[in-house]
């Protein structure tokens, strides 16, 4: 009876043996990941003692509620994709999982998982990160329209792994307003704008993946006007035109008006005034005085009014001996002055003409 005892026990002791021996664990996991957009991704898994248990690779969501997905269960792919394979290799009980033109979404924990009993399961985590180039958020700015002497932010924000470095630049490396070239951070704060603060400013996002991303922000200063004359003083002689030109920088566009004795100028047959708009800032006007009579002679105001202001310049227009060029050489100047000249010489030419070739015919 003792004999038959310990033979049960040893038998007992070495069944319990083989059992633990045979309990299936996780001797590999790959480890952490971090490739590329569009690269190729192999994730091993080595299970030991799990011929006899399903071994499958699931995918965890990065989000808080990790939502889990089965990808594979034991050789099969079970998930709807042709990007996913899975590979056994008998030898060392390995699978792989196989994961073409890495996307986006393929971003999460992956996890190979052995089900030993019904709610029972061991598993290794292996984290998979995507390098993502920069995009800049919809929430950035994108433009802005300010005032003098007001203060503004200009915001920056992008997205992508790693997380991008925020960068800030004007266009044709001028000084941005901290009179620095580069500025670093998600925010550029101008306290006090003036109007050489306009202009177009560049966010930069990069994290060293790709190109980076760029976004042209423009900031428009509204400001009230700024005048000054082509020339203060314009010299010509009686019945010859005369240019008086002024240049004007505000923003909105402003009203331009021309003044004489305090009345304002407006076409006609003794005035001609045109506006010549360079950019939306920049606008010059001219005003020509036509076939200068006595009275035209003094001075002229050049007037540039917006809602931020007026402001306006003087011009003297006075009497000269000589005749002064341009306007007064123009060719359309002297074809109208003579062009009565002109008319009676070619009538005289062509009756001369006449005359001769009709000598001639009687000759023969």
């Amino acid at each position: 009876m003792l004999v038959d005892a310990k033979c049960t026990f040893l038998g007992f002791m070495l069944f319990t043996l083989i059992n633990a021996q045979r309990n299936p664990t996780i001797s590999f996991i790959s480890k952490e990941k971090v490739v590329n957009i569009g690269d190729n991704l192999e994730l091993k898994c080595q299970a030991q003692d799990a011929e006899s248990y399903p071994v499958a690779w699931t995918k965890l969501s990065p989000s808080a509620d990790q939502e889990q997905v089965f990808i594979s269960k034991g050789q099969s792919i079970i998930t709807p994709s042709n990007r996913h394979q899975i590979l056994y290799d008998d030898r060392d009980s390995t699978y792989t999982l196989i994961i073409e033109k890495i996307q986006e979404i393929d971003v999460g924990i992956y996890r190979c998982e052995i089900t030993t009993a019904v709610n029972t399961k061991i598993f290794a985590d292996v984290p998979v990160i995507v390098r993502i180039p920069p995009v800049i958020a919809d929430n950035s700015t994108r433009s802005v329209i300010t005032a003098v002497g007001e203060r503004v932010t200009l915001k920056c924000y992008a997205s992508g792994y790693p997380t991008p470095m925020i960068s800030w630049r004007r266009e044709k490396n001028r000084l941005l307003p901290n009179q620095m070239a580069f500025y670093k951070g998600n925010n550029l704060t101008i306290n006090h704008v003036t109007k050489d603060d306009r202009g177009t400013y560049y966010c930069v996002a990069d994290n060293g993946v790709g190109q980076g991303a760029r976004r042209n922000i423009g900031v428009e200063v509204e400001f009230p006007p700024f005048v000054r004359a082509g020339r203060s003083l314009v010299k010509q002689a009686l019945q010859y035109d005369a240019d008086l030109h002024c240049h004007i920088e505000a923003f909105p566009s402003p009203s331009i008006q021309w003044y004489k004795d305090g009345q304002m100028i407006n076409d006609n047959q003794h005035y001609q005034i045109n506006t010549f708009v360079r950019t939306d800032e920049f606008i010059d006007t001219t005003l020509r005085v036509r076939r200068i009579e006595k009275r035209q002679f003094g001075i002229y105001v050049c007037l540039a009014n917006n809602k931020l202001g007026t402001n306006q310049t003087m011009i003297e227009l006075s009497e000269s001996v000589n005749i002064v060029c341009p306007p007064a050489c123009d060719v359309g100047f002297y074809m109208s002055a003579a062009s009565d000249h002109f008319h009676h010489h070619h009538q005289f030419f062509l009756f001369s003409s006449i005359i001769i070739i009709v000598a001639v015919i009687v000759s023969r």
